[in-house]
């Protein structure tokens, strides 16, 4: 024992001769160089900075850093999904090394990320400073891109659904291909899409899309490099659609006629910009549409009570618009656990154009397009967004298939997990074109009722719901929300096609659950809701179930 307690002895000496004391240890610290910290973001600004290294960092899908996420089904996902590659991120970015430090630059550049499908909650951070040049690291999470599967849809009484295969991040380098299988109340159609966000690594982007549908064939084909930030200086592209298809008439939510449409649009534009002045964009576009539309009767289909009129307006075209540099971003308005972009800043456009037999036109019209909108910050809880719609043309000095659109959207913050929001949307229309009559029914707001159970040339629908936005999520792929509802609107006016039987104003109430989608790229919000209708004939069912997906809550 004695023995045992000198070797302690020797040790505890040699280990207190070895080791520098305490504060002998703060002196040294005190010694080393110091990393500066970084100055803000006005200070840099001030300061000429310029960027300098930009780094691309892409997380998976599930991070095993995080709580929960490391598990070996998230593991799998993470093994199977093909990362992003940096040639898809880079051609976002609204700037590059040498360029100055703007933190406005950087926010426009989130924005425009967290429009990609195929990323989540993009992040820019300054990694670092030295001699002037700020280093940034572009953080982006991966979401779940591959999305075989089946889909059900159910609204106004009427099933959808379907099949598809979609990648939305091909390889990794961002492009879409989806092939679909879609039934719903007016077809079934196959559709093979494809979607390029940056064309050869460019600001060009490309979108095809073919269409077989049992009553009819559709394709779509756009190329076009567009305005991408404020201080974009040009834009050109165009566009051309083919559309053939049976369209049908309802009446208090029965089909009762039906028609064929074939539909070709096409448009060729180029704009130009002096860029973002004095927190205003203001942008002049030029150029060339057709808006061509001919009608038939469907054999062995009940015939409406007159066919549209054929149409074909060909017509060059000049547009205005402006738009005022003013966002904010926020998180659990109409999505769940999202970052959310909001512009309150005015935007507003005028387009006039000229359509004339001798451009090829069937008739000599003047052709208008209008908007305006902007959000309004009402204390600290509180948002008001106004929008506005015109078009319509001008033919022998009255106004034809003319519609004058309106919309208001409140936000009330309750508390930190819920939200008090209510819409109201008008349409006022003059002489429209048959084939654009208004509906309004299950799918289009009045959650009580059957598919297309108003029609006319106007309308308006107040909504009213209480948002819950909860701290839960299943299986960390679905954030859970829910809401309850009030919907009251009413149709008027009657159309070509006859009386549109309107009963009045319609109510409805209801409650449902929201699901928001957080690591897939198809970044939607599925909607469950039970809605009971207060009004209506007595042949509609007293409770309405809904399915549907929408990109808001």
């Amino acid at each position: 024992m004695r023995t045992v307690h000198v070797v302690k002895c020797l040790l505890v000496a040699i280990a207190a001769a070895g080791a520098p004391s305490f504060a002998a240890a703060q002196a040294a610290d005190a010694q080393q160089p110091s990393t500066p910290p970084v100055p803000g973001d006005a200070e840099l600004e001030a300061q000429g900075a310029r960027i300098g290294k930009v780094t691309i960092v892409v997380k998976p899908i599930f991070d095993p850093a995080e709580p929960g996420e490391n598990k070996a089904l998230y593991r799998l996902a993470d093994k199977w999904h093909m990362d992003s590659r940096e040639s898809a991120i880079r051609p976002q970015l609204l700037f590059k090394p040498g360029d100055p430090y703007s933190r406005r630059i950087l926010d426009e550049t989130e924005r425009n990320l967290r429009d990609l499908r195929f990323i989540h909650e993009p992040e820019i951070r300054v990694s670092g400073y030295h001699d002037g040049l700020v280093d940034l690291d572009v953080i982006v999470h991966d979401v779940w891109t591959l999305n075989p599967g089946v889909s059900y849809g159910r609204a106004g009484g009427k099933d959808s659904g379907g099949i598809s295969l979609q990648e939305l991040n091909l390889f990794g380098y961002g492009k879409h291909i989806a092939i679909d299988y879609k039934h719903n109340v007016d077809r079934n159609s196959y559709t093979l899409s494809w979607v390029d966000p940056n064309l050869l690594g460019s600001r060009w982007q490309s979108e095809a899309t073919v269409t077989d549908s049992d009553d009819g064939k559709g394709q779509t084909l756009l190329v076009e490099r567009p305005f991408f930030s404020l201080d974009s200086r040009w834009s050109a592209g165009g566009w051309f659609v083919h559309d053939d298809a049976v369209q049908n008439v309802y009446r208090l939510g029965h089909r009762i006629a039906e028609y064929q449409r074939n539909l070709q649009d096409a448009e060729v534009r180029y704009g130009w910009s002096s860029g973002l002045q004095d927190g205003w964009t203001r942008r002049w576009i030029a150029g060339l549409r057709r808006e061509s539309a001919q009608f038939a009767l469907v054999p062995g289909a009940i015939a409406p009570a007159a066919l549209p009129g054929d149409r074909d307006l060909r017509y060059p075209f000049m547009r205005f618009e402006a738009i005022e540099d003013d966002f904010e971003t926020t998180r659990n308005l109409d999505q769940i656990a999202r970052t959310e972009d909001l512009q309150f800043g005015w935007r507003y456009g005028v387009e006039l154009g000229w359509a004339a037999t001798g451009f090829g036109s069937d008739r000599d019209a003047a052709m208008l397009r209008a908007d305006v909108s902007r959000g309004f910050r009402i204390g600290e809880r509180q948002s008001l967004f106004f929008g506005s719609w015109l078009a319509g043309r001008l033919e022998s000095g009255s106004a034809k298939d003319a519609l004058v659109s309106a919309n208001l959207r409140y936000y009330r913050r309750v508390g930190q997990h819920s939200t008090f929001f209510a819409s109201l949307t008008g349409d006022a229309g003059q002489d429209l074109d048959a084939d654009h009559e208004l509906v309004l029914g299950g799918e289009e707001g009045l959650r009580g009722y059957p598919l297309r159970y108003q029609t006319g040339d106007s309308r308006a629908i107040l909504t009213i719901e209480q948002r819950y936005y909860t701290k839960y999520s299943l299986w960390k792929i679905a954030d859970v929300g829910g809401a309850v509802f009030f919907d009251l609107g009413r149709t008027w006016g009657d159309s070509a096609f006859g009386p549109t039987q309107g009963q009045g104003f319609l109510k409805d109430i209801g409650f449902g659950l929201r699901l928001g989608n957080s690591r897939s790229a198809l970044g939607n919000v599925l909607h469950l809701d039970v809605a009971f209708p207060l009004d209506g004939d007595s042949t509609i069912d007293n409770v309405q179930f809904l399915v549907q997906t929408k990109r808001t809550f």
